[in-house]
């Protein structure tokens, strides 16, 4: 459920705006999404897991206010991370 050192250090890699950027929106939101991906899979296997589910609706409203900060900073990054991670609004 959690997503391995490996894979986050790609994702950072993917999505950082500049050199050794692990803190910004972008960064922060594309993290928290892989994590929910991984969440989403083991709650279609283990359907009655509630803290599990508890974590992944807390992860969600995480990965909502940080869009809506970023959103809310610049509208034009906000609008370019949401096409990259395939997340709708």
């Amino acid at each position: 459920m959690s997503i391995s050192p490996e894979r986050k250090q790609e994702v950072i890699k993917e999505f950082a705006t500049k050199e050794g950027d692990t803190g910004s929106p972008e960064v922060q939101v594309a993290i928290i999404s892989e994590r929910i991906r991984n969440l989403s899979e083991h709650m279609q296997q283990h359907k009655h897991d509630l803290h599990s589910r508890r974590g992944l609706l807390m992860l969600v409203g995480q990965r909502r206010r940080l869009l809506d900060y970023l959103k809310r900073i610049e509208d034009d990054r906000y609008q370019v991370l949401i096409k990259r991670l395939n997340i709708r609004r």
